[in-house]
């Protein structure tokens, strides 16, 4: 498990029926390729997050597979249709098996 791995989501906390809302993520992570070395020259373990989902009731909003040229903390910032209130479920998943989820509700009124 890598250290220090904290996800950041930002969701509206209301909208419309219907509205098309801003997600925004971002989750600190090293990201390491398995290429560089240390300051003993031994490889660092590859340590990437290899996939992203979001998630909203349970139905399927966005799921990315990321390879190892992806940066440092990614970031992605993407739009989806709100048809009721609910939870948006964001999921990353390590290559050493960790997953890391945040939840986040939205009222629809």
């Amino acid at each position: 498990m890598a250290d220090n791995v904290k996800p950041k989501v930002r969701v509206p906390k209301t909208a419309s029926a219907g509205e098309v809302i801003t997600l925004k993520t971002l989750i600190s992570h090293p990201m390491e390729s398995g290429q560089r070395k240390d300051g003993d020259g031994n490889l660092i373990p590859r340590s990437i997050i290899n996939r992203f989902t979001c998630d909203f009731n349970e139905q399927n909003v966005i799921d990315v597979t990321m390879e190892p040229a992806i940066s440092t903390n990614p970031y992605f910032e993407f739009e989806a249709i709100v048809p009721e209130t609910g939870a948006f479920t964001f999921t990353w998943y390590d290559d050493d098996g960790s997953v890391y989820t945040e939840v986040q509700e939205i009222t629809v009124g």
